[in-house]
């Protein structure tokens, strides 16, 4: 026997089945202003030049600091440097050389460089800087090799000069701005002035084959100034972009930020669910189950096409690859946002509902074309829309309940700290290289993480077994189906915690099958924090109270 509460229908067999939750209608339609349409797009173009100054400025005042010795030089480790050629040359040696910069710039850098050499042996070396004219001039028809760039660890690249002919003792020429000549390690120092330069190294009697270890040091006056003035300016132009983004991302008063009538509910098939959001506080403790939903607020599921194809599956990939790089595009701007969000959150406590609603697309896209196409499963011959939003109808399905207030200590330590022991998991469900990714120094980010959602591990290797088995029985095995959701529950699960959208700690359960499990009513419910507050009828408003209408009716009655 079943109760209805007033103004609701009883439910029948025919209403549909899936995720999506079943007071639909009573959402709230929610229209978009042009000027927040503008607000967002600016401060997404200023965010990117916002953050590369203070990346700029922050490196720079980093290097000033660390790397600056007493005297006030910033030195570079020490390289070797070694050719079978007459010389070593560095030309073009100054950033202004070739621009008709005006004297008083370059007066103002006030600049000097100090360059140490040290020779492998204990022939006499050369060390000098000249105007580039003079000594490409010296060098000609002789061959030497010129440094261009260091690259990754201090290793030199060289281009090399060809020539026949034989270099006279550069201590000969009169073309030296600075030299330093001798046995042993030799300093030179130079005031940087305008024009273009070069710097020598050369074995003192102009023979062939120089080996040295090299050491340069730069101190000017403008870094410290100029690294705070690019932090200042930096600061200004990211403060200013996440106060238009998050302007942009806040609903308009008025009806759109009218709450539902009803708690949302979500029908897996086996009985309702009412999803955990702003109407069921999370309890402070963040490693706590929430007692109203079967266990966490994110809801993935998937079904399988009846009707599957035996060999579709061998070139989904193919055929996945525009939206591949649309995912190559969305998934940096997901970092983005969630780092905009994370600042939101320190200083409001929410979760700003349009940067939450962006996200969220982006993670229910990546979930349907990784369904269709990889280690989701490729459970559906159904080609993925190009959209984030919710398709009803679609066979893989993920929604995230908005959660309401958030903890401000908790986004400074559980994407990177607390959820390390999921990290360890998930890169065993998707590969080493997605732990790798998320605990390494350089990689982290989650473009890395979207990279590697298409790459392999345990879910790569299920999934190849699921679609041999396919292509030779016809038939997908349902006990490898329901393992293979379970891991991918897993994973969005903890991507959900980890990009700030849920302060409920990822649970260590994997939840097979097709649908979210549901809450056994036999099963004991953790106490309450506070005493539910009571409504002006007397009556109580604990949300168990309105798991479902059915309950909430059942209640009263009794």
């Amino acid at each position: 026997m079943s109760s209805t509460t007033p103004g609701s229908s009883p439910r029948t067999n025919s209403q549909p089945r899936g995720p999506n939750p079943t007071h639909a209608a009573h959402r709230p339609t929610r229209t978009q202003d042009p000027s927040h349409v503008i607000a967002l797009i600016l401060g997404c173009l200023l965010l990117v030049p916002g953050v590369s100054l203070l990346f700029g400025g922050g490196g720079l005042a980093a290097v000033y600091g660390v790397s600056r010795a007493s005297d006030g030089y910033i030195q570079t480790s020490p390289t070797k440097l070694n050719t079978t050629t007459a010389a070593l040359t560095v030309e073009d040696l100054v950033v202004i050389n070739d621009v008709k910069s005006p004297p008083w710039l370059v007066d103002a850098l006030n600049a000097d460089i100090r360059l140490t050499v040290t020779p492998a042996t204990n022939r006499p070396v050369f060390a000098g800087i000249g105007p580039a004219a003079d000594v490409n001039a010296y060098l000609a028809g002789t061959a030497h090799e010129q440094i261009v760039r260091l690259s990754d660890g201090g290793t030199p690249a060289t281009s090399t000069s060809p020539g026949t002919a034989t270099a006279p003792p550069p201590t000969e020429q009169g073309i030296w701005t600075a030299q330093a000549t001798g046995v042993g390690a030799q300093e030179l120092a130079w005031t940087v002035t305008d024009g273009s330069a070069a710097v020598v190294v050369m074995n003192a009697d102009g023979s062939p084959g120089v080996a040295v270890t090299a050491t340069a040091g730069l101190r000017a006056a403008i870094v410290l100034p100029l690294a705070l003035s690019l932090l200042g300016i930096g600061l200004l132009i990211t403060a200013g972009a996440v106060a238009l983004i998050i302007w942009a991302s806040r609903r308009r008063r008025g009806a759109q930020d009218t709450a539902p009538t009803s708690p949302t509910v979500y029908d897996t098939g086996q009985a309702k669910v009412p999803a955990a959001g702003p109407a069921h506080p999370f309890t402070a403790n963040p490693f706590a189950a929430d007692p109203f939903t079967a266990g966490y607020p994110v809801a993935l599921t998937a079904h399988l096409d009846p009707q599957l194809s035996r060999w579709q599956w061998l070139v989904k990939w193919f055929l996945a690859i525009p939206h591949l790089l649309v995912l190559a595009v969305l998934w940096p701007v997901f970092g983005v946002l969630t780092v905009v969000a994370g600042i939101a959150i320190l200083f409001t406590r929410t979760y700003p509902r349009g940067l939450f609603d962006i996200n969220l697309g982006i993670l229910r896209y990546s979930w349907r074309v990784s369904y269709y196409a990889t280690n989701g499963g490729i459970g559906t011959d159904r080609y993925p829309p190009f959209t984030g939003g919710p398709v009803p109808g679609y066979p893989a399905t993920l929604d995230i309940a908005y959660p309401g207030r958030l903890s401000r200590g908790l986004v400074l330590v559980k994407w990177w700290l607390l959820a390390i022991p999921h990290y360890l998991i998930v890169g065993l469900l998707i590969g080493s290289s997605w732990s790798q990714a998320t605990l390494g120094d350089r990689q982290f980010g989650f473009d890395s993480i979207a990279g590697n959602l298409t790459s392999g591990g345990i879910l790569g290797i299920l999934v190849l077994v699921a679609g041999v088995m396919l292509l030779v029985t016809g038939a997908y095995p349902p006990a490898l189906f329901a393992l293979i959701i379970g891991g991918n529950r897993w994973i969005y699960r903890v991507i959900a915690y980890a990009a700030l959208m849920t302060d409920q700690y990822p649970p260590f359960r994997l939840d097979q099958g097709g649908s979210e499990p549901v809450h056994q009513p036999g099963q004991p419910t953790p106490p309450t924090l506070s005493t539910p507050p009571t409504s002006p009828t007397g009556t109580s408003t604990n949300p168990s109270d309105v798991r479902t209408p059915e309950l909430a009716s059942h209640r009263a009655g009794s």
